[in-house]
C-alpha cells in the first residue's frame, strides 16, 4: 500500500485493510515507510522488536517465522511489524537491507508465500527513489490511496504509467470527499476501485485514540463505516489470491481489481500500463461524489 503524494491515511487504511482480512487466512502489517513509522507512537509499543532487527537478523539469512518474530501484537490481537519513528533509522534499515533478495525482502516474501497468510506492507509516499520501492516490485498487488481533490489528483496522469510497471496488479483507492468516482475515472482513464468513507471514529481507534468504537474480536473496529469498507477492499483482493474453483457449477473467483479503461476517456488519459484507454468496464456518471463505489 502506497501514496503518491501527500498523506491520504495509507497506514490506517493498512491496518484495517489487515484487521479485516477474511478468515482463515492470518494478516500481518509491516511498516516500511522510508519517512518512518508512525504505529509504534500510537499504540505505544517499545522499539524492539521491529523493522530494524527484523532487517539486522535477515542479513544473516532466515526463514519466514523471523518475520513473525519481529512483531508486536496491537489491540484485538493483530500482529505488525513497526518501523522507527526516526526517518533516518527507517530509511537506513530499508536501504541496507530490505532491497536484498536474499535477505529482508526474501525473508517478507517467504512469509508472504505461506499458505494462508497475507502481508500488507505500509511503503509510505513512494518516488522512484524510495528504498521501499523494490518491496514495490515483488507485491502480488499495489494499492495506491489519492484523496480526489485536484491538488492531489493533477499529478497522477504523468505517473500511474510507472505504478504499472511496478505492478502487474495495481489499484487505485479514492480517499474522502471531492472529485466523484466517474469524475475520475473519465479524467484519468482508469475506473478506481472505490473510494475510502471519512470516519473520524473508525479512524481514532486505528490510531490508538480513545474512542467509543471498540476493537472487535476479529481485531478491528467492525461497526465503524471505515472498518466495514475495509473488509469489502479485502474480500475483493483476496478473491485475486484464490485458486481456480474445480467443482462444476460453483461461481469462479472474482478477477484481480485491477484498473481498468473506462469508455469516454480522453484518448491522451494513460492507464496504469502505458497504454492508450479503450472501452472497458466504467462508473455511473451520475454516482454519488461521496462514500460511492466503483463497481
Amino acid at each position: 500500500m502506497l501514496s503518491l503524494k501527500g498523506s491520504p491515511g495509507v497506514t490506517t487504511f493498512a491496518v484495517a485493510l489487515a484487521a479485516r482480512w477474511p478468515a482463515p487466512t492470518r494478516a500481518l502489517v509491516v511498516e516500511a515507510d522510508p519517512s518512518g513509522g508512525d504505529l509504534a507512537l500510537r499504540f505505544f509499543l517499545p522499539a524492539a522488536p521491529g523493522l530494524v532487527g527484523l532487517a539486522a537478523a535477515a542479513r544473516h539469512g532466515g526463514d519466514a517465522g523471523l518475520v513473525w518474530r519481529h512483531s508486536h501484537r496491537l489491540p484485538g490481537g493483530l500482529p505488525v511489524i513497526t518501523a522507527p519513528p526516526d526517518a533516518d533509522q527507517a530509511h537506513a534499515a530499508l536501504s541496507a537491507v530490505l532491497p536484498d533478495p536474499d535477505g529482508g525482502l526474501g525473508v517478507l516474501r517467504a512469509a508472504a508465500n505461506e499458505l494462508g497468510t497475507v502481508l500488507v506492507v505500509d511503503c509510505g509516499r513512494v518516488d522512484p527513489g524510495s528504498p521501499a520501492l523494490s518491496i514495490v516490485r515483488c507485491s502480488d498487488v499495489v494499492v495506491l490511496l489519492s484523496r480526489a481533490h485536484a491538488e492531489d489528483l493533477a499529478h497522477l496522469p504523468r505517473r500511474l504509467p510507472a505504478v504499472g510497471r511496478w505492478s502487474p496488479n495495481p489499484v487505485l483507492l479514492l480517499v474522502g470527499d471531492g472529485f466523484s468516482t466517474a469524475e475520475v475515472a473519465r479524467e484519468l482513464g482508469v475506473a478506481p476501485l472505490g473510494r475510502i468513507p471519512e470516519d473520524p471514529n473508525g479512524a481514532a481507534v486505528l490510531c490508538g485514540r480513545p474512542n467509543t468504537v471498540r476493537w472487535g474480536r476479529t481485531g478491528s473496529p467492525t461497526h465503524s463505516a471505515l472498518g466495514r469498507y475495509a473488509h469489502k477492499v479485502a474480500l475483493r483482493l483476496a478473491a485475486h489470491e484464490r485458486p481456480p474453483v474445480a467443482t462444476s457449477g460453483e461461481a469462479e473467483p472474482a478477477p484481480p481489481p485491477t484498473l481498468r479503461a473506462v469508455p469516454d476517456a480522453p484518448p491522451e488519459s494513460p492507464s496504469l500500463d502505458g497504454t492508450r484507454p479503450t472501452p472497458g468496464c466504467g462508473s455511473d456518471p451520475n454516482g454519488p461524489r461521496q462514500g460511492g463505489q466503483a463497481s
